[in-house]
């Protein structure tokens, strides 16, 4: 068996990942534009490009780290995407050259860090690679342990005469980690496209901030700047250097 490593999940789901996941709120092109402020930017597990090309598009120059070389592969066959300089690696330990005034990760991506230690690790390169003034972004779920029936899930996502996909997770709670695998069946052929993440709640990643030198400067329940609450499903966190 085949054991789990941060470019799995990007291996397995390049061929699909746009057809899967086309849409995006696109305030958030607007809300990293205004945030990089003229200055570049680094998109951390940039993936196939999905926001990067966007908001490149809008005038920033923007890098970005993939664990993944067949994500980049998407990316670079779009067009302009070979204006976009990638690296390949592990993007907790954010291995480029410089400093930016915007680094982000969005669609809940920092939790495919799948330790604290890791987690932390990522911040705290990210405060070493931040201009002053500069803003670090994460966009991620709030955790919901009322998803989980005895500790699992099972749901189905698509069902046609031909074609079924489901999501099935386990649930590790003592580890705060879930193991994952979209399945999809069509016409009797089986595909598996295995995840696993490493969640973390709001005020988890706030003191891992605190650790790395930063602090919240803004939270938002969406890219509209909507209010946090308590009935909020997921965060736009802001991050600053703190003084």
């Amino acid at each position: 068996m085949k054991p789990y490593t941060a470019e799995t999940y990007g291996e397995r789901v390049a061929d699909v990942y746009d057809e899967w996941y086309q849409e995006y709120d696109t305030a958030a092109i607007t809300v990293l534009s205004d945030l990089a402020r003229d200055g570049r930017a680094l998109e951390l597990g940039i993936g196939t490009g999905r926001l990067a090309l966007p908001l490149a598009a809008c005038g920033v120059q923007v890098c970005g780290i993939d664990a993944a070389p067949a994500m980049v592969a998407r990316l670079r066959s779009k067009p302009h995407g070979d204006r976009v300089e990638v690296s390949i690696g592990d993007f907790a330990d954010v291995n480029v050259p410089g400093e930016f005034a915007l680094i982000y990760i969005v669609f809940n991506t920092f939790f495919v860090l799948l330790t604290q230690e890791e987690q932390v690790r990522c911040f705290r390169n990210v405060a070493a690679h931040l201009v002053t003034g500069g803003c670090f972004v994460i966009e991620a779920f709030v955790p919901d342990m009322n998803r989980f029936d005895g500790e699992q899930t099972t749901r189905a996502t698509k069902v046609t005469t031909e074609h079924v996909e489901l999501d099935v997770t386990q649930h590790v709670r003592v580890e705060q980690r879930v193991i994952g695998q979209k399945v999809v069946m069509t016409d009797g052929q089986v595909r598996l496209y295995p995840i696993q993440i490493r969640y973390a709640w709001p005020a988890e990643l706030d003191l891992m901030a605190k650790l790395a030198g930063l602090s919240l400067r803004e939270r938002w329940g969406d890219w509209q700047r909507a209010p946090f609450t308590s009935e909020s499903g997921k965060h736009i966190s802001l991050y600053e250097l703190a003084e």
